[in-house]
């Protein structure tokens, strides 16, 4: 089996390397990386594993266009690398399977299904003491319930793995994909360890450049903080001290998880699976509430397109009537 792994990235120096070296440590057999127009030493980081016949950089500028990259690379890697299996990454998040290897979690996929997730786990950050984030990011969220503060940056969400496909089409930062393959859900072959937020210049640097190509929630927030010269505090906010860790962990909302930092340190990629206990699944089952409140306002915010665009149409000059409920012409109705 070949597995190649696809990353979106943009001035991430302080992870991208972890990052490419535990996965090549784990099985990735090649990477595909589009770098957008870094400015911080990512560039370098990329070129260095490109020299060691790694990885290939894709240079890319201008807007945002992360659907058309993710796509582009995850055809690359069925059209032009011969992977039998992609993972779809960015550069704060780690793959730790849930079988013994990436590579054997994926070769017990039924084969008539071709795309699966990988589970987000979200750690938090820790005061910053000048150590590598892995060092001291070893405790991560284990909520119970979803978190659906759409200003949260911990809110459930899962990356989509699928087999090669020539005509894929990669979907909303990666979390959904279109193939011929049929998807199972529910399985999910790893978890995804995600690092979001590390140090306070990240946290800022992040927000300003986020809140421009993709304005979710939790980049406006920290926008405006950064506009209103409040970030320490609305970063400090997300921090957990010595004090908050010893609560998180008393009341279970809060747990211990050293897999990256273990595998770092030996350099070797190789995990114990991952263990699929209680809290895995009450996190599995956030994740579908997650998803269930996540459709409704998408279906909410059609709906408030759709009543504009027809508020709109028969405001127009020479229709009859101000809306649904009074007089009006009928859209394309024969002339009598």
């Amino acid at each position: 089996m070949k597995l190649v792994q696809t990353l979106v990235v943009r001035d991430e120096v302080d992870v991208v390397g972890s990052q490419i070296a535990y996965h090549l440590s784990a099985g990735v057999d090649f990477v595909l990386a589009a770098d957008h127009e870094s400015r911080d030493g990512t560039t370098e980081v990329l070129e260095s594993f490109a020299r060691d016949g790694h990885l290939l950089r894709i240079p890319v500028r201008g807007e945002m266009r992360e659907q058309v990259w993710r796509t582009d690379m995850a055809r690359r890697a069925a059209n032009e690398h011969g992977a039998d299996w992609v993972i779809n990454t960015d550069a704060d998040e780690f793959w730790v399977p849930r079988g013994p290897t990436l590579k054997e979690s994926l070769a017990a996929v039924p084969a008539h299904v071709g795309l699966v997730w990988g589970l987000s786990r979200p750690f938090v950050p820790r005061p910053d003491d000048g150590e590598l984030f892995a060092e001291r990011m070893t405790y991560r969220l284990a909520s119970p319930t979803a978190i659906n503060d759409p200003t949260s940056p911990y809110r459930p969400h899962a990356k989509v793995a699928h087999r090669a496909d020539p005509d894929i089409v990669i979907r909303f930062g990666a979390h959904l994909a279109y193939s011929k393959h049929a998807a199972l859900y529910d399985w999910f072959v790893a978890d995804v360890l995600h690092f979001p937020y590390r140090r306070r210049e990240q946290y800022e640097r992040k927000a300003s450049r986020r809140v421009q190509d993709k304005p979710l929630g939790q980049y406006m927030r920290a926008d405006r903080a950064r506009a209103g010269g409040r970030v320490e505090e609305v970063y400090g906010s997300l921090v957990v001290d010595d004090r908050g860790l010893e609560r998180g962990l008393g009341a279970g909302c809060l747990v211990v998880d050293e897999r990256l930092r273990d595998a770092l340190r030996s350099g070797s990629g190789v995990q114990q699976p991952s263990p699929r206990d209680a809290s895995v699944v009450a996190e599995e089952a956030g994740l579908r509430d997650a998803d269930l409140v996540r459709a409704f306002r998408r279906v909410d915010g059609l709906g408030a397109r759709v009543a504009e665009l027809e508020r709109r149409v028969w405001a127009r000059p020479g229709r009859r009537g101000s809306g649904p409920n009074g007089p009006r012409e009928s859209v394309g109705a024969a002339t009598p």
